[in-house]
């Protein structure tokens, strides 16, 4: 299961390139189920997601990089592309939580979303999240990447 948050960020934090992050390339092979394809530094998976918007099922199996090429000329709309900044969480109602901030790069360069994961909906519902935090995007699923896959300008 997987309980998240998710925001717009108009300005991240100074130092948020100093955290260590990961370079990813994902793309959807279906959206209704959401089935996605994504290369992670040099790992590949294959990923099913449930409906839903706070929580939804999420099951990830592993892929080769052969199997990963072989589909990737499947997928439908856009290739996202992206760096995975992984920031802890410091406050101390937010012990253990981690921030995990996508810079976009390639069609939608410029957009920065933050995710956090929460162990359950209470956790998630009750979050308090960091000043420099924009609107939360969580309900509308405006932002979902497999929405932004299919090049729908988020507000349009």
């Amino acid at each position: 299961m997987e309980i998240e948050r998710k925001y717009k960020i108009e300005t991240p934090p100074d130092n948020y390139k100093s955290y260590p992050f990961h370079i990813i390339e994902q793309a959807y092979l279906c959206i209704r189920p959401v089935v996605r394809i994504r290369k992670q530094d040099d790992e590949y998976y294959l990923t099913y997601k449930s409906k839903g918007l706070l929580s939804r099922e999420e099951y990830n199996l592993p892929l080769t990089k052969e199997a990963y090429d072989h589909l990737l000329p499947k997928a439908d709309g856009i290739i996202l592309t992206k760096k995975r900044y992984r920031i802890p969480l410091s406050s101390s109602e937010n012990t253990g939580l981690t921030i995990e901030l996508d810079v976009f790069s390639g069609t939608y360069e410029g957009l920065i979303l933050a995710e956090v994961e929460f162990p359950t909906e209470e956790a998630a519902l009750s979050f308090t999240p960091p000043d420099w935090f924009g609107q939360d995007v969580t309900f509308t699923g405006e932002y979902q990447n497999s929405r932004l896959s299919q090049g729908i300008i988020p507000g349009q």
